[in-house]
């Protein structure tokens, strides 16, 4: 089923226009609607006869709920009545709602109140959406209702999600168990929860406007799911979305990087106290299984090995490249890098971020996205893969093979761990 995107625009063009950063719960539901998100049948009320007729033809028991833009936590104002079960306290609910709504935000612009189709049993879940500094727009998933609050059992994956991904994150929960049936409860409908999962992460995707996104709760039965409540929050003046290679190219790039064939050292070199000099030592003195090819413009050969003036001119294919020169002449080199297709760069040189050099920074990061270069650092040790017996760094080589893997932050850290692990044989 197609998605009605241009439905979703107005909606959120109309939100832009009049200054908003949040959606209206009836606005949520059109968006919902648009997107194959399942909710209740809901009208909105501006008077108590009108409450009152809505859910009398709707059907009772219904639920209130206050509508408006900055009321975002109905509950917490006292604008949520369930279980309303004649016209009669139809009619009272709207008013307490109102009141209870101009109490707790008298500035608020209260634009009535949402008569919605009561939803009864199954298990209550809650999917949602969030916008991350560091991996952008995640989909998530857990235990809904206050659980999700005491609980806190959520997983996330990256938008837009697979149904492969969608699926995973039913028993990514550590109360996977009960979404499963548990003391002949019926299980869940998985495919509808997946579906919904699904939906929501497009739906973000496709609208970067959209940081955050709660349906919660989700009533699971084992007949299907459906949203009883929406939360949809906006900024229309959103971050430049994260760079993100696709999986497949991660993995064979990474492939590539933490297991290389080749490896290049820019800035090898033969005087003793050089980082180019220690990193081959330990490349060759570690017993690397690969190959090694040298690049320093001034040198013919370094340890025994024909050099090369840049990585350009080495006839092979290369791996990773790790850089042991100033800070100044890294773009450069990393251009070159790029212009091989060499998918990795181990940054040991400082003077970046770290110093106070953010366009330096910058610059490097530019280069390794326009070439498709992976980056490890900059101001780093290097790396170890022991099954190799590869040591790309300046420090010692490490010999103890094992089958855990560590990635440190900290260059300090990662030594010292490094520094016990030998001691202790690990």
């Amino acid at each position: 089923m197609a998605h009605d995107k241009a439905a979703v625009r107005k909606i959120l063009d109309k939100v832009k226009a009049e200054g908003r950063a949040s959606l209206t719960a009836p606005e949520g539901k059109l968006v919902c609607d648009a997107y194959g998100i399942a909710v209740p049948k809901e009208g909105v009320a501006t008077s108590a006869a009108e409450a009152a007729k809505i859910a009398s033809g709707m059907g009772f028991p219904v639920v209130l709920k206050i509508v408006s833009p900055e009321i975002l936590h109905k509950t917490e104002a006292g604008g949520v009545l369930v279980g309303v079960k004649s016209a009669q306290e139809a009619e009272k609910g709207f008013a307490t709602i109102m009141a209870n709504a101009k109490k707790y935000d008298a500035k608020a612009k209260l634009l009535g109140v949402q008569v919605q189709q009561m939803l009864a049993g199954g298990q209550e879940v809650i999917i949602g959406a969030v916008t991350d500094p560091s991996f952008g727009k995640l989909v998530a998933f857990g235990l809904g209702g206050i659980l999700v609050e005491v609980l806190k059992d959520i997983t996330f994956r990256l938008a837009p999600a697979s149904r492969e991904d969608a699926l995973s994150m039913l028993d990514g929960i550590a109360a996977a168990e009960i979404l499963k049936g548990v003391r002949g409860s019926d299980p869940v409908h998985r495919e509808a929860l997946a579906t919904l999962i699904q939906h929501v992460s497009e739906l973000i995707s496709d609208f970067p406007d959209i940081t955050e996104m709660d349906l919660n709760p989700v009533f699971a039965t084992s007949k299907g799911a459906i949203a009883a409540d929406v939360r949809i929050v906006v900024d229309f003046s959103p971050a430049p979305p994260r760079y993100r290679p696709s999986h497949d190219d991660i993995v064979r790039d990474m492939n590539r990087i933490m297991k290389p064939d080749a490896v290049a050292v820019i800035g090898a070199s033969s005087e003793e106290g050089k980082i180019g000099n220690s990193v081959m030592k330990n490349l060759i003195n570690g017993g690397y299984k690969g190959e090694i090819y040298p690049i320093n413009p001034s040198a013919a050969e370094i340890m025994g090995r024909k050099a090369y003036k840049s990585v350009k001119d080495v006839p092979g294919v290369i791996d990773v490249a790790v850089f042991a020169i100033p800070a100044k002449f890294v773009a450069q080199a990393l251009v070159e890098v790029g212009e091989k297709k060499i998918p990795g760069a181990v940054l040991i040189p400082s003077g970046f971020a770290e110093t106070g050099n953010m366009a330096g920074q910058q610059e490097i990061v530019e280069i390794g996205r326009k070439y498709g270069v992976r980056l490890m650092g900059p101001n780093i040790y290097g790396f170890y893969y022991t099954p190799k017996n590869l040591c790309a760094t300046f420090c010692t080589a490490y010999d103890v093979k094992g089958r855990a893997a560590l990635s440190s932050q900290s260059g300090g850290i990662g030594m010292a761990i490094i520094g016990f692990s030998r001691s202790a044989k690990m």
